[in-house]
């Protein structure tokens, strides 16, 4: 499905198919997904289980090959990449935030930032260069107090904006989150929801998998999925705005000033 004329897409899908072995029969993950994906849209992908949505975000992040198909990321064709090449892509242009988090717990919630930065290109720029882009992360995501933390010290909405942060520290042209809220309470839901759509407001292409339409509702555009195929793609015309939300719930949980 194509998006009308606006940014160049960041993301271009065309007849994506995926197909697994399992036991003595093929499932069909995928059939022939066709797609454009803008730079710096805000995409969410929806569908019941085994609907396709977390087989599409494995290959738009480069952690497996298509079938048959062609997958462009930045312009560039993925599809037929090797393992080593696939990664590469990663570290450079694709940022991941998963449900659980995947922190080393032992370590502090810097050195778990600058993480990928050893993967980079040249190392990172050295140990120094490496913590202060981690620090300059953990800002962006409002977490310049917590640094020295480890991850049992934090909150679990802590410890999601590390995970954000360390998706951000080689400045992905696309984050790709697969149900980011799925493990936090809903007000700190909400705050992880804002956080993205900030971090949209940047430039940065943001594609969240879930099966919650609250979730969904924050996005500019929202993908649904059914047996391996698009049976929905509907622009947003009126995304939540999660920090006028979050502002009206402070407001009504603030106690009233005692009358005199």
């Amino acid at each position: 499905m194509r998006e009308p004329a606006g940014p160049p897409p960041v993301i271009v899908c065309r007849d994506l198919q995926k197909s697994f072995r399992l036991g003595g029969g093929v499932v069909h993950a995928l059939k022939g997904v066709s797609l454009e994906i803008a730079a710096g849209d805000f995409v969410a992908v929806m569908g019941p289980s085994g609907s396709g949505k977390s087989t599409l975000m494995n290959l738009l992040g480069c952690l497996d090959s298509p079938s048959a198909g062609s997958i462009l990321v930045d312009g560039q064709d993925v599809s037929r990449l090797s393992t080593s090449q696939l990664a590469a892509i990663r570290s450079r242009r694709i940022g991941f935030v998963f449900q659980q988090f995947n922190l080393l717990r032992r370590t502090i919630a810097l050195d778990n930032v600058a993480m990928p930065l050893l993967y980079a290109d040249g190392g990172g720029g050295g140990r120094t260069a490496r913590r202060a882009k981690a620090a300059a992360c953990l800002e962006l995501v409002g977490l310049g107090d917590r640094m020295d933390h480890q991850p049992s010290q934090l909150s679990g909405g802590q410890q999601q904006r590390v995970a954000i942060a360390r998706a951000l520290v080689n400045d992905p042209a696309i984050l790709l989150a697969d149900e980011p809220t799925g493990a936090l309470d809903t007000r700190t839901g909400m705050e992880i929801l804002d956080l993205f759509q900030r971090l949209n407001r940047r430039g940065i292409t943001v594609i969240v998998v879930t099966h919650d339409a609250e979730v969904a509702a924050a996005a500019k555009r929202v993908l649904t999925f059914r047996d391996g195929l698009i049976v929905s793609d509907r622009r947003n015309e009126r995304p939540r705005d999660l920090a006028a939300e979050l502002a009206a719930l402070a407001t009504a949980t603030t106690p009233r000033e005692a009358v005199a």
